[in-house]
């Protein structure tokens, strides 16, 4: 067993949703294994501050800055990566949006904006990325994909979030679906299910992590380190016979314990 195992020198990797959050630490994660890392989010500023920053770390981090919520930005996106690079070894599909409102008001923008981010961007991404992705792809390397989804998806969450954990749930399956059509291209579709990890999406998580960790089995909220192992460990060789699974990374809470957040 070789050395490197977890290593990814050479490879190419594009983040979705890469300027903050879990697509940043992913990114970092990725920069820190050897990958050429792309990341993509919608405002042109932060995403080049945030490739900047990752750069600096060491390694090459590229900013291309695109909103992907329509299939013509999707298209955009692919276009300008494949005029920068002969092929695609990482796709992670991360970029997000969340709405919360009452059932009785719950707004069709709401509805409609987080369908589009969360769960139609991912499926026409990677259509609009697949000769990259093949381009990349061999039996003894194959190209991944990989979809963040959310344990919201797996197991329900209290608030009124109905398009988000409807969004999440339908990319759960969707991972699944395009799995097993694209496997036999060497393609490896899978995905993460975060759980609480602070950030600006997640700020109850960052503001009142102490009391979010007592309900956590593990009694701890997710750390950047929870998220690049997970993300490493399926971009990498070690992943390579994972294939259409959802791997959860959120200390217990939707299968080992009852969901009270």
């Amino acid at each position: 067993m070789g050395s490197d195992l977890f290593s990814l020198a050479g490879r190419t990797a594009l983040v979705t949703g890469g300027s903050r959050g879990i697509g940043k630490t992913i990114a970092r994660a990725y920069l820190a294994q050897g990958a050429k890392v792309y990341i993509s989010s919608r405002k042109p500023g932060v995403c080049d501050a945030a490739a900047d920053e990752l750069s600096a770390l060491g390694g090459t981090c590229i900013s291309l800055p695109q909103d992907v919520s329509t299939v013509e930005g999707c298209q955009s996106l692919a276009a300008r990566y494949a005029e920068l690079e002969p092929s695609l070894d990482i796709l992670v599909n991360n970029a997000g949006a969340a709405w919360a409102a009452p059932f009785e008001t719950f707004p069709e923008s709401g509805w409609d904006k987080v369908m589009d981010l969360n769960l139609k961007s991912p499926f026409f991404l990677t259509q609009a990325l697949h000769a990259s992705l093949k381009a990349a792809a061999s039996a003894e390397r194959p190209a991944k994909v990989i979809n963040i989804v959310s344990i919201d998806g797996q197991n329900p969450n209290p608030q009124e979030t109905y398009s988000y954990q409807a969004s999440k749930s339908g990319l759960v399956f969707l991972t699944r679906r395009m799995a097993g059509h694209l496997a036999p291209e060497h393609i490896i579709v899978t995905a993460i299910a975060p759980g609480h990890f602070p950030s600006d999406m997640n700020a109850a998580a960052r503001e009142r992590s102490d009391e979010y960790a007592a309900l956590i089995p593990a009694r701890r909220v997710g750390t950047d380190e929870d998220m690049a192992g997970a993300a490493i460990y399926l971009a990498s060789r070690a992943g390579d016979y994972v294939v259409g699974s959802t791997l959860t990374v959120d200390g217990g809470l939707a299968f080992a314990g009852v969901r009270p957040i």
